[in-house]
């Protein structure tokens, strides 16, 4: 079928939602804007769905909602002869519509779900795969991006998003249905009447809320400190679980942010509602010249990610994700040494493009660091192996880069919640001392090196742009560069080959699955990797750059930067 034949038959077919009708309509002589939309489906990775919301099979709406549940029904009744679905929503535009019609489609086809009643962070939805024993997970969420996008995340019966053998299997149960034909829906009332669908109350998230509070390092801290907070939800899933675990830790000064408090998919102060970015602070910012608080903290949308700024001197200073992630491991493996509740045999993991200065800081504890794929489900994989070998608590912490992390195993996915409970009783065990958090990441440069870590996003947008993605890491894998930044490159990975090649020959098997992913490791531990982005239309480049001073990194940094924003342009 041709583009324009499936422009005519949704304009025929798609009358469910009459917002999708108007755009339709309002496209009608636009060629261009109607190959957009139609020129493919959404695929359905191991991130789920993901897309602008909107009208046509290359958007966001219910009937690609319809149609990527009704694969997912299909590929769980062909493996249970009972599946259950739990089934969370963000605050996105239409991510209550998208959870009731992924639950209809679902109870159509005889697979019981329970649906939340209201909004929930990602971590809930983790954790409650495990604790309703189900058999998958959605949660409706386009986690960090414009308000324009939505997404649909799968997970997997372990609490962790589907690997990528069982989304490629459920890709192929999509790919055999029409998404007008072929879905089986139930009438939402009456399934929630005679039980397919439940509805998932308060209950399961004070459980998971007694899980995180368990995780407390120094239990009573923050009751004792004088600890003042500024926190945004930025209008997302995280207001009640993170205020509720503040509260439960005893901390009595937490402010916060008014336009950014309730739930709200347009994000009106928060275009980018990102908690790696500066803007989403600036209310927060502001608010502090009165509040004059020790930490700031801002979620994500969903709630799987959490950004901080520390103050210094009368200033706020925002903290990366590897900062944040090395400090809160550094305080964790340090108290937990000092109390001797340091497990045999710790573990700690982190993926391959998150800072090498957590390595130096395992090593000083003892502790095993494993490095896995970027996406946090396989660091959810390393956690259900050491579960299945009756070792739980060798598991200490798990973060990547982008902000995200864990401590504990109630969750398989990054968890703000928890995160943000440790920053502020990190905060608070050391301003008992006289110490800010940035005063203790100097220590931590002090004794192991200096590191900066910049990120570099070149975005691409529709169908030009992923055939550039694709011809630029061809180029990069053809045609490898000898240096960068005046830094000799001194090994290449290609984890798609699963190879790593040094410049003297050498030829080394990398044991992690395959993945589109360039490693280019450099003088001085320093490094460059690029990978396109598994959810955004952007190819990302990670730059690593180490001194005896952060002034000194920053320099090396600098210059790559600048390489790499070259290298990645079409």
């Amino acid at each position: 079928m041709s583009v324009s034949e499936y422009y005519e038959r949704w304009l025929t077919d798609a009358t469910e939602d009459p917002d999708l009708g108007n755009e339709l309509r309002r496209i009608a002589d636009d060629k261009d804007e109607i190959h957009e939309r139609f020129y493919r489906e959404l695929e359905f990775g191991t991130a789920g769905l993901r897309g602008v919301i909107g009208a046509g099979t290359n958007r966001m709406n219910i009937y690609t909602v319809r149609k990527a549940t009704q694969g997912l029904a299909d590929y769980l009744n062909s493996r249970y002869p009972a599946p259950c679905v739990v089934i969370c929503y963000d605050s996105r535009i239409k991510s209550d519509l998208f959870a009731k019609e992924a639950a209809r489609v679902l109870a159509g086809n005889g697979v019981s779900v329970h649906l939340f009643a209201e909004l929930a962070p990602v971590p809930v939805l983790s954790f409650a795969v495990k604790h309703l024993a189900c058999q998958a997970g959605i949660m409706v969420t386009a986690s960090h991006n414009p308000a324009k996008y939505n997404g649909y995340k799968c997970y997997g019966p372990e609490g962790y998003q589907m690997t990528d053998e069982d989304a490629d299997t459920v890709t192929e149960c999509i790919k055999k249905l029409d998404l007008f034909t072929d879905i089986r829906l139930a009438d939402f009332d009456a399934a929630v009447e005679d039980g397919r669908i439940t509805m998932v109350g308060d209950d399961v998230v004070d459980t998971f809320l007694s899980c995180v509070a368990a995780q407390q390092v120094n239990p009573g801290i923050c009751a004792q400190s004088d600890l003042k907070v500024i926190y945004t939800p930025l209008n997302g899933a995280g207001n009640k679980p993170v205020r509720k675990i503040l509260e439960r830790i005893g901390l009595s000064q937490v402010t916060v942010v008014a336009e950014q408090e309730l739930p709200d998919g347009n994000f009106p102060t928060a275009p980018f509602p990102n908690p790696e970015l500066r803007q989403p602070f600036e209310l927060a910012l502001k608010l502090a010249e009165t509040v004059e608080p020790d930490v700031l903290l801002a979620t994500d949308p969903d709630c799987d990610r959490v950004g901080i700024a520390v103050r210094q001197n009368g200033e706020y200073v925002l903290l990366t994700g590897n900062e944040t992630g090395c400090l809160l491991l550094h305080y964790i493996l340090s108290c937990r040494a000092e109390q001797g509740t340091l497990s045999t045999d710790p573990v700690v993991i982190k993926t391959i493009v998150t800072s090498d200065l957590a390595t130096r800081i395992a090593e000083k504890f003892g502790c095993e660091m494993r490095n896995v794929l970027t996406g946090f489900k396989y660091i959810g994989e390393q956690i259900v192996e050491m579960e299945q070998a009756g070792t739980p608590d060798r598991f200490q912490f798990g973060f990547e880069e982008s902000y995200g992390c864990l401590a504990g195993t109630h969750a398989r996915d990054k968890d703000a919640v928890v995160a943000s409970m440790l920053i502020c009783e990190m905060a608070a065990y050391y301003k008992g001392k006289g110490l800010t958090l940035l005063d203790i990441l100097q220590l931590l440069y002090h004794e192991h090196g200096a590191y900066r870590h910049l990120l570099v996003n070149v975005q691409f947008e529709g169908a030009k742009g992923m055939a550039a993605m694709d011809s630029i890491m061809q180029k990069l894998r053809s045609n490898p560069p000898k240096e960068l930044g005046g830094l000799k490159v001194l090994a290449t990975a290609d984890y798609l080959s699963a190879e790593r090649k040094t410049m003297d020959g050498t030829v080394d098997i990398l044991h992690l699955p395959r993945a589109n992913v360039l490693v280019f490791e450099l003088e001085n531990h320093a490094s460059v990797i690029v990978r396109p982005s598994g959810t955004e239309p952007k190819i990302k480049g990670y730059v690593t750059a180490t001194g005896i001073t952060p002034e000194d990194a920053d320099v090396v940094a600098d210059k790559l930067r600048k390489v790499v924003e070259k290298l990645l342009k079409a």
